[in-house]
């Protein structure tokens, strides 16, 4: 009997403890692995051990569609995407599982007989630290739609040992810890030792002629690492697909050597094993150092350098010749982390298959697809020349050669202007001398998107308006999206009943269908129902900031929430300036009819950005000084949750009243949590940026709460020479609450710790939040006047909702599948 025909058999056997999704199967399987896998038995098991044991049983049920979907893919020779990211921000795996098994109730009724809450036992799942913000979940939300719309793909990154880091509050400051992660290992993953690969790193090259006379080069590297996959699947939504992520742990090639450990040196006996698996301890190593800066180029290049060989594997044993390479892998890298895989592939092609240069480059810009994420000049990846040759020093010789061929291109079609040969270079000349990982990524695509209109549009026009010239047909735009079965379906239950109960449950798989919602905004029995899970959500929100801060909030406030990233373009502080101004009003005039607001605010800051970490330490500052005035109890609180999460947006996302999306126009590419809160029924208070207008566009400007300037106004006004002192100046409220700032209420007297904040606000103000204060302000005046009527604040939560259905990351792949990976859906039949 075959390998295939017996899997068929045990698959099909009455009843399969292993695959079945009855109900008692299910009991029983669960046992089993509680007592063969876990060895333990009830009596004595922990939670942990159940989380475990009901994992392995669900993942039992995910490996049946994973080999038969790898099945009918080597079969077919499907064209597969590959997506290349340096982070996946994946979430807990356990209720997204069940939620797309279609077995979420009958699970928990299961685990209910035998005595168990399948609440608790989510509750015992770590968090993968794969990613830090919206670039890796994007990645995650896209390998979810991937499989759901049944098409073929790769997800490759690196399995980070530590992930980002777990942030707690030290006296309000930001202190960064080891996440564990893998404490107790992960049941989702498949350790595949058998197709580990090798990746050379620093060295240097040399010429030599080979046995057929061919001059070539031969890279000889100072040190040789190990990458081993681990394999997970991920299932789509009541399909067969199970798509696999693929993601690279670091080891040396001898682990341990016996040799110098008998000479007495201990440590040097597994040197080499440390400083290979270095490079995927931690996401993100702080790149302040020089030593951190080489680490970073070093993970970036292991990845890639793994998946790439990964897929000349796949080719091999598909038997697919290379020069089809193209036209079997879709690879798109997700903005410029990935992009060494344009010179990586020309150096497989060129040193390994001595494939001539132009046919390699041929099929090299037939395969790559190019996604920007950044409108901010200083998150374009650069390399210093003299770090990259020292890490990549083949590289660097085929990044030169690149940049001679196509510079000799530009010189043709932009005759005798050498300030466009300079602008366009792959390497910058202005002053230390850099690698432009942007530009590499540029010319070695067949396309280039932005992530909302917007973006795309300023992409054109400034970041890489001279590729634009010289490709337009190069550039498309697809609008970002996240999924809804884990940010509607598993996130907000209660929501999801209600809609259930009023449209049925297509809506989750064409998000469209939530249009039906339309018809119920006025509603009186549907909209005191959308209220009191409302209220349930900011009840189980309040629990948990309690239980996290120790700090008691009112659910019947309104809880106005920020969460993301910290940084300054996304601008937090200005947030807090208002918050300070109204503190300020009711201070002076106790009588004031301020609407009770509870601000809550939560994200990482990198590890080496002061201006961040000051600015979560100004946050809390301000709450302390505020929550713990009698004087305005009940009417204000502000709060900061340590440690944004997946886990946490979940809890925070449906309990939201308004989201603020206040970035400056023209510096956000997209956004994701603008579109994870209005599809929960939160309204925005946004400027016009990133997917924000798209969302105002979609969802109506009497539905979204519109501030600020133009990203047009934002160039005309600093063109015309902005000066921040000037407006805040003019502006008595704003000039208040600067001095306030100043003069230490917030920091006990001290004038200087906030002094950095204070001086870029009033000499500098980069980001423009003076010139945007008095629109801010005066838009959350209409805010409050929204949700002083109910009726009316109901019907446009209700709204956001309904017209949500653009924001599904099903449509942005829809879009990529169609505009840019030309690849087509592949029914799954189980084994």
């Amino acid at each position: 009997m075959s390998p295939t025909e017996l899997s068929a058999d045990l698959a099909h056997t009455s009843e399969n403890d292993r695959t079945s999704l009855s109900k008692d199967s299910f009991k029983r399987a669960f046992l089993d692995n509680l007592f063969y896998t876990q060895g333990k038995f009830l009596q004595v098991a922990t939670q942990m051990d159940y989380y475990l044991a009901l994992s392995y049983t669900v993942r039992d049920r995910l490996l049946y569609r994973w080999v038969s979907t790898a099945s009918a893919y080597t079969e077919n020779a499907s064209r597969t995407v590959s997506y290349l990211s340096a982070e996946f921000l994946m979430g807990p795996s356990l209720g997204n599982n069940l939620i797309n098994l279609g077995i979420f109730d009958e699970i928990r009724q299961a685990v209910a007989e035998l005595g168990l809450d399948l609440d608790e036992l989510l509750e015992q799942e770590a968090e993968p630290g794969l990613g830090n913000g919206g670039l890796g979940r994007l990645a995650a939300c896209f390998i979810d739609s991937l499989a759901a719309l049944e098409l073929p793909a790769l997800g490759y990154g690196i399995r980070y040992e530590h992930g980002i880091f777990y942030q707690t509050l030290r006296d309000g400051w930001q202190v960064e810890n080891t996440d564990n992660w893998l404490r107790y290992g992960n049941p989702w993953e498949i350790r595949r030792p058998e197709w580990s690969v090798e990746v050379k790193i620093g060295g240097y090259t040399e010429t030599y002629t080979d046995a057929e006379d061919r001059l070539r080069v031969r890279w000889v590297p100072a040190k040789t690492v190990v990458g081993v996959p681990f394999d997970s699947p991920i299932l789509g939504y009541r399909v067969n697909t199970a798509n696999t992520l693929r993601l690279w742990s670091a080891e040396a090639t001898q682990s341990f050597d016996f040799e110098v450990f008998n000479r007495g040196d201990y440590m040097g006996a597994v040197n080499k094993k440390v400083t290979s698996e270095n490079l995927s301890k931690i996401l993100y190593p702080n790149d302040e150092t020089p030593q951190g800066k080489e680490l970073r180029l070093e993970q970036q290049y292991f990845f890639v350098a793994c998946s790439l060989q990964d897929m000349f594997r796949i080719l091999s044993g598909q038997g697919i010749s290379i020069d089809r390479f193209h036209e079997k892998f879709a690879v798109q890298l997700n903005d410029t982390h990935p992009a060494i895989g344009v010179a990586e592939l020309m150096r497989i092609l060129v040193d390994e298959y001595v494939m001539p240069w132009d046919e390699a480059w041929a099929i090299t810009t037939r395969t790559f697809g190019y996604t920007n994420h950044t409108l901010l000049p200083e998150a374009l990846e650069r390399w210093p020349l003299e770090l990259f040759r020292r890490v990549l020093p083949r590289h660097l010789d085929i990044i030169f050669e690149i940049n001679d061929r196509f510079l000799h291109d530009v010189r043709v079609a932009f005759l005798g202007d050498d300030a466009k040969v300079r602008a366009l270079s792959l390497i910058d000349e202005s002053g230390e001398r850099y690698v432009r990982m942007a530009h590499l990524a540029s010319v070695g695509s067949y396309a280039i998107n932005g992530v909302a209109t917007l973006h795309s549009d300023l992409l054109k026009q400034d970041v890489l308006a001279d590729f634009y010239a010289l490709w337009p047909n190069k550039f498309h735009s697809v609008t970002n999206g996240v999924t809804p079965r884990r940010w509607i379906a598993l996130s907000n239950p209660r929501m999801t009943e209600l809609l259930h109960d009023t449209i049925g449950d297509a809506w989750i798989r064409d998000l469209d269908g939530l249009r039906e919602l339309e018809r119920y905004a006025e509603d009186p029995a549907f909209c005191a129902r959308w209220r009191e899970i409302k209220r349930s959500n900011k009840t189980q929100l309040a629990e948990l900031i309690g239980k996290r801060t120790g700090i008691e909030v009112n659910p019947d406030s309104m809880f106005d929430v920020q969460v993301k990233r910290i940084h300054e373009y996304k601008r937090q502080h200005l947030a807090v300036l208002q918050i300070i101004a109204m503190y300020h009003r009711l201070k002076s005039n106790p009588g004031a009819d301020i609407l009770p607001r509870t601000f809550i605010f939560s994200g990482k800051a990198a590890p080496g950005y002061f201006m961040a970490k000051l600015m979560i330490k100004m946050i809390t500052a301000v709450g302390d000084v505020i929550n713990n005035d009698p004087e305005v109890r009940g009417r204000l609180k502000v709060v900061f949750m340590p440690n944004f999460s997946v886990t946490t947006g979940q809890r925070i996302y449906p309990g939201a009243d308004l989201s603020e999306q206040i970035s400056l126009a023209g510096k956000e590419a997209s956004g994701t949590g603008n579109m994870k809160f209005a599809m929960n029924g939160a309204l925005t208070i946004g400027t016009m940026d990133g997917a924000n207008i798209e969302i105002c566009e979609e969802v109506g400007s009497e539905n979204f709460f519109t501030f600020g300037m133009t990203a047009a106004e934002v160039d005309a006004r600093r063109r015309a020479g902005y000066v921040a002192r000037d407006v805040i100046d003019a502006n008595p409220e704003l000039y208040a609450v600067v001095e306030l700032i100043r003069n230490g209420l917030f920091s006990r007297g001290d004038t200087e710790l906030f002094k950095p904040i204070v001086d870029s606000l009033v000499w500098h103000d980069p980001y423009m939040l003076a010139a945007d204060y008095a629109s801010y302000s005066a838009c959350q005046l209409e805010v409050d006047e929204a949700y002083r009527d109910v009726a009316r604040w109901t019907r446009m939560s209700v709204l956001n909702v309904a017209r949500s259905g653009k924001f599904s990351s099903d449509r942005s792949i829809e879009d990529y599948a169609t505009k840019i990976w030309k690849i087509s859906p592949v029914s799954v039949p189980l084994l």
